[in-house]
């Protein structure tokens, strides 16, 4: 499987984009654990990073990323660029993290 290049960027560097293919998305949606809210409320008490938090927001991320890279893949996509990330409350509980871009077609790449 070849590698697709993802660019927050409307261009990438050495590369002529040949084709836009269109939008692709990945997102997730992560609940909280309820354990982890306990002890991140003793965490607020004191202070520092929640680190539990921090976790599940960098494995959402790439879990989204992944599943934008899945639909650029299925429309023969050589890059991605314009590449946004999203996040909003969906519930008192859950987040949903939301990452898009458009895919494109590479000169070099063809």
């Amino acid at each position: 499987m070849k590698p697709i290049l993802i660019a927050t960027t409307e261009t990438i560097v050495g590369e002529d984009i040949t084709e836009t293919l269109g939008i692709v998305r990945g997102n997730t949606i992560r609940a909280r654990h309820l354990g982890r809210d306990v002890l991140a409320g003793l965490r607020n008490l004191v202070g520092g990073e929640l680190h539990d938090y921090t976790k599940l927001m960098a494995e959402a991320r790439e879990q989204s990323i992944d599943r934008m890279l899945d639909e650029a893949r299925t429309l023969g996509a050589d890059a991605i660029v314009g590449v946004r990330f999203s996040t909003s409350v969906v519930a008192q509980s859950a987040a949903e993290i939301l990452v898009f871009g458009t895919a494109v077609k590479l000169r070099s790449s063809q």
